[in-house]
Parts: structure tokens; sequence; C-alpha cells
């Protein structure tokens, strides 16, 4: 690979003033601030092309040396989905059996969550996000990754910020642990789950807790020095 450094021109921004600025920046959030993670998902297809697109914006997220270490499992295979639960759902027992804490399971009582997680079936896509510790260079041959954690996480902010913003429904789901997606999806084990997207439509008359919308305000999570 040849490794001389080559600039090329910066493309996509143009000057705007400091009004049209701060418009677009509330715009962003008012946007935003409608999203929720849903548990109440409508069996109505997505279309693979929706995915896609939605995959791409995620490609765009920084990563250490640019080596974008993430891979996207895409599920819509209702043989898969349903694999995928049955072994969501026995950690999860596991989890709300105790192995979650006390303090842990206090907390989520506020969200009204359990075991049963029907909507791992029920919405059309699964996307299983990947961590790749290591990755094959253009030449194929592999090399070490860096912050690969931090990498995946903006790449799945983004991908969750194109998914709201075409109109579709989210949930960061967690079992712990998630090696079984290796298994079920036949990810390479050198691979590490990072989370388990479920993407669709809000089912008719779907809720979220009112808990969730308590967003903490701007003092709270920012300073200006």
């Amino acid at each position: 690979m040849d490794s001389a450094y080559e600039a090329v021109p910066l493309t996509g921004y143009e000057p705007v003033d400091d009004e049209t600025l701060l418009v677009r920046a509330a715009a962003a959030y008012q946007s935003l601030a409608t999203r929720r993670s849903l548990r109440a998902f409508s069996d109505r297809p997505v279309p693979r092309a929706v995915i896609e697109q939605c995959l791409l914006a995620a490609g765009t997220a920084p990563s250490g040396a640019n080596h974008q270490p993430w891979h996207f499992a895409c599920v819509s295979s209702p043989e898969l989905k349903r694999q995928i639960r049955e072994a969501a759902e026995a950690e999860e027992r596991a989890f709300y059996e105790g192995r979650g804490g006390e303090r842990w399971l206090r907390d989520l009582e506020k969200l009204g969550t359990d075991a049963d997680k029907p909507f791992l079936e029920t919405a059309p896509w699964l996307i299983a996000v990947f961590a790749q510790p290591q990755s094959p260079d253009e030449a194929g041959d592999p090399r070490k990754n860096y912050y690969v954690k931090e990498s995946v996480g903006l790449a799945t902010g983004f991908l969750i910020q194109a998914l709201h913003s075409a109109g579709l429904a989210t949930l960061t789901h967690t079992p712990n642990p998630m090696k079984f997606l290796n298994q079920v999806l036949e990810r390479p084990s050198s691979e590490r789950p990072f989370v388990l997207l479920v993407v669709g439509h809000p089912a008719e008359g779907a809720t979220v807790p009112r808990y969730a919308l308590n967003k903490k305000p701007l003092d709270a999570i920012a300073s200006f020095q």
C-alpha cells in the first residue's frame, strides 16, 4: 500500500452566516429530540435500499487511522431473527433473574423492560454491529485497528441518525453477553458484537416510557470556558 500523503480539495462546506448556522443547528436538535428507543414495532416491510443508504451514511463516520473497523450484519430472514430472539432471551432471563444486580434492575423498572423481546422477530430488520480489532488492508493482509470502540460507537450514532432522518424507529439492544451473534450470523470469532440495532416502523398505538422523555438540560451536560 502506498503510504505517501496526498491532499485533495475539501468539498461539502459552503460559507453561511451565523443566523443560518443557528437555524440549521436548531432544526437538527428539533429532529433528533423526537427520536425514541422503541419496543413496539410494526411488521411493515422496509426496503433494503433504504437500509443500504443509511449504512453508507454510517460508513462516513470518522475512525482511527481511517481503518473503518466495523461490520454491519443486516438480518431480515425470519429464521435468523427467531434464532437471535431465542438466544437473546436466554441471556435476558439470566439478567432479570439476578445477574443484572438489584440496583440495575430497579433502575430498569422505570422503563418497563423485561426478558421477553418479541420485537426481535416483529421488526423487519435487525442490524448487528460488530467491532473489528483487526481487519484486512487493501492488499488483504491483516492490520491492527485503532480506537475501535470509539470508532464503532461513532458509526453506530451516524447510523441511528440516518435511520431516524429517513423516518424509521430504532432500538439499541445489548443483551450481555452477545457472542451468540457471531455464531448465528457466521461472523469471525475475532469480531466483537457491539450492539444489536432493531429497525422498522412503529406499531400502531405504540407507546414509550414517560421516564425516557427526561433529558438532561444543557447546563448539566456541557460547560463553556
